[in-house]
C-alpha cells in the first residue's frame, strides 16, 4: 500500500498523506516525475506501457509518483531504476521543467546515459518494450497519438529547448 505526501500549489508540505488511488482533495497536490534519458547519439529512450495500465500500449519516458517521504529527484531515480534497471545519481539528473496539472506537481528531468537495450531490465508489470528514437521520431509518435499525454505535453511546452539539449549532448560527444 503506497501513500503520497500532499503539498500546496507552491510546494509547501501539508503534513498530510493520501493512499494511492484515493481522491486528492481540491487544492492539494502530489509530486509526479518523468525522466527523459538521452544517449550521446541524441536518441531518447522510450518505454511502452503494458496493455493493462492506463494508456496501455502508449510510449513514454520513465516516471511515476513520489511515494511518501521521497523527494522529487529520489522518486525520479527510483522510477527510472524500477522501470528500466538504469541507475543514476541525484546530481546526474537535470530538472528541465516543472508544471502543475490537476492535482499533480510535475517535474521533468533529463538524464544523459548510454546503455544498450539488451542491458535494460524492464519491469514487466509496467513496461512491455523499450526503444531508442531520435527527436523527430518522438515528435511523429506524439503527433500520431502513440505517446502518453505527458510526453506530448513535454514536447509541446519544451520541444525547442529539448531539441537544443539533444544537440548539445551530440556535439559534446563529437568533440
Amino acid at each position: 500500500m503506497e501513500f503520497f505526501d500532499l503539498y500546496t500549489f507552491d510546494r509547501k508540505p501539508l503534513g498530510k498523506k493520501v493512499q494511492r488511488g484515493a481522491p486528492i482533495p481540491f487544492g492539494e497536490y502530489h509530486i509526479v516525475v518523468q525522466v527523459m534519458t538521452i544517449n550521446h547519439k541524441g536518441e531518447i529512450l522510450v518505454t511502452q506501457r503494458v496493455p493493462e495500465k492506463t494508456s496501455g500500449g502508449k510510449w513514454e519516458c520513465s516516471g511515476g509518483c513520489a511515494i511518501s517521504g521521497e523527494t522529487s529527484r529520489a522518486a525520479a531515480i527510483r522510477e527510472l531504476f524500477e522501470e528500466t534497471g538504469i541507475t543514476a545519481e541525484q546530481d546526474e539528473l537535470r530538472l528541465d521543467w516543472s508544471t502543475t496539472t490537476d492535482s499533480m506537481l510535475r517535474d521533468f528531468y533529463v538524464l544523459e546515459r548510454d546503455i544498450p537495450l539488451t542491458k535494460l531490465k524492464l519491469q514487466s508489470i509496467e513496461v512491455s518494450a523499450a526503444k531508442w528514437v531520435d527527436f523527430d521520431r518522438l515528435l511523429e509518435m506524439s503527433q500520431s497519438g502513440q505517446t502518453t499525454r505527458t510526453v506530448t505535453r513535454w514536447l509541446n511546452n519544451r520541444g525547442e529547448e529539448l531539441a537544443e539539449i539533444i544537440e548539445r549532448i551530440k556535439c559534446f560527444d563529437n568533440n
